[in-house]
């Protein structure tokens, strides 16, 4: 699971098995997700390994569910594990 901030200040998080190539399809390749694709340049704040996909996938689901401010503060402690 990854979170990154994007030109407009907004956050996106994902999943990947890949962080660095992901990273750059969101910056450079039409296979970025098209939220990111109108808010380039997107910069890595935090990147998170699960054991599997199922547990990223609802890490994710859980930290979308937040709001903003619980976001960033959950980001500054990087204690994800609160959310599992």
């Amino acid at each position: 699971m990854y979170v990154l901030r994007c030109a407009d200040d907004s956050l996106y998080c994902g999943i990947t098995t890949d962080i660095e190539r992901r990273l750059k399809e969101h910056n450079g390749s039409p296979k970025g997700a098209k939220y990111t694709r109108a808010r380039r340049p997107v910069t890595l704040l935090f990147s998170y390994s699960c054991e599997s996909r199922s547990i990223a996938t609802r890490l994710e689901l859980k930290f979308k569910s937040l709001q903003r401010h619980q976001k960033l503060q959950l980001l500054s402690e990087k204690n994800f594990d609160a959310l599992l």
